[in-house]
């Protein structure tokens, strides 16, 4: 997903103007209520005696589309969790706009959870106990720092699932989903670099294709080594 940007100014002034509204950054999860609408095309998988398959030890099967959701559902736990623990208590340094805009995220992502906690049914792993322990919640650069990192691993994997959707609606939610989180990856790199919020030369360590101007794409390897860091529940990855 390329990040990039409409408006010809820039800077934080630019981006909190009045065009930037509460209503119009909402509108930025639209497509989060327009993949309901394909949800009805899944179908739980069944065991051989016919009963609906539970999965209860977390197991993310990359055999196919539902081992690639569970992946992804394990991401969107992870940043939900960790927006909803930003909004409890705000660092001070954050100003009124920052903690519109991380509230607006927060539902955001909280939406694409419970999104992913329907779709999958029993299929789903469970809801995840996470570990922030390692992030300063009262520092504003701490958690600045946190969210890009949440956010362009959450957009570098929504990337590479693409690649490895095979049904029609797999492709539609995960292109639509992953448009939101380009945004909030776009908006959380601005607050920590006002000018480079849609610079690629950022996010060329994590493999951008900045003369191409192609975004991170990682596979979920690389992305579960860093995302794991946060998160206590024992995952089963297989066929990976």
């Amino acid at each position: 997903m390329k990040r990039g940007n409409s408006q010809t100014e820039t800077g934080k002034e630019a981006f909190f103007g009045t065009n930037m509204q509460r209503r119009q950054f909402i509108q930025l999860s639209g497509a989060s209520a327009l993949t309901i609408g394909v949800i009805s095309c899944k179908k739980d998988e069944d065991t051989n005696d016919g009963k609906p398959y539970v999965n209860t030890d977390n197991t993310i099967d990359f055999k196919d589309d539902n081992g690639l959701f569970n992946y992804i559902y394990a991401l969107e736990q992870l940043e939900a969790a960790f927006y909803i623990k930003v909004a409890e208590k705000f660092p001070a340094a954050f100003t009124p706009a920052q903690q519109l805009l991380f509230n607006e995220i927060k539902l955001h992502e909280i939406t694409h959870r419970e999104f992913f906690k329907r779709f999958l049914n029993t299929i789903g792993i469970a809801n995840l106990e996470v570990d922030f322990s390692s992030i300063d919640f009262n520092d504003a650069t701490a958690v600045l720092t946190a969210a890009k990192t949440f956010e362009d691993l959450g957009v570098a994997a929504y990337n590479d699932a693409l690649t490895r959707a095979r049904a029609e609606y797999s492709l539609t939610i995960l292109s639509q989903l992953v448009s939101i989180e380009a945004r909030h990856a776009a908006f959380v790199g601005s607050q920590l670099n006002a000018a480079g919020f849609a610079n690629l030369n950022e996010l060329s360590a994590l493999g951008a294709d900045v003369s191409n101007g192609l975004d991170v794409s990682l596979a979920p390897a690389q992305v579960l080594v860093q995302a794991t860091k946060y998160i206590k529940t024992k995952l089963n990855v297989i066929n990976l």
